[in-house]
């Protein structure tokens, strides 16, 4: 084996100890970017549903109900009627898998005119 191979294959370790970082910090960044886009139609859906389900004169326990059985259980929901029109407001959070609470949040409304 010649000197020159031998330098050849510490850089290879070298490169890959700095070139693994940031692939991991990459595909960190592309699973919460998933995961956002997750949480955000599942609370855009959640909304939508509830408006439904309040236009048609459903109470807004029932309302909440069906809107957090599609965004998740830990999500939070809002209910409001004025002039004869019901918005709902959903938000959760993004999933942070193994690292605790996380800081994003997710949020939809949805609008709807309540049926008389």
């Amino acid at each position: 084996m010649t000197v020159a191979s031998r330098r050849d294959r510490g850089s290879v370790t070298a490169e890959l100890a700095v070139g693994l970082p940031a692939v991991a910090i990459l595909l960190v960044a592309l699973l919460t970017i998933a995961s956002s886009a997750i949480a955000q139609t599942r609370c855009t859906d959640a909304a939508r549903a509830g408006a439904r389900a309040a236009a048609l004169g459903e109470r807004d326990s029932s309302v909440a109900a069906t809107a957090r059985r599609l965004a998740g259980e830990d999500a939070s929901v809002a209910v409001s009627r004025a002039g004869g029109w019901v918005t709902v407001e959903v938000s959760a959070a993004v999933a942070s898998g193994s690292w605790g609470s996380s800081a994003l949040r997710a949020r939809a409304s949805a609008v709807s005119r309540a049926e008389p």
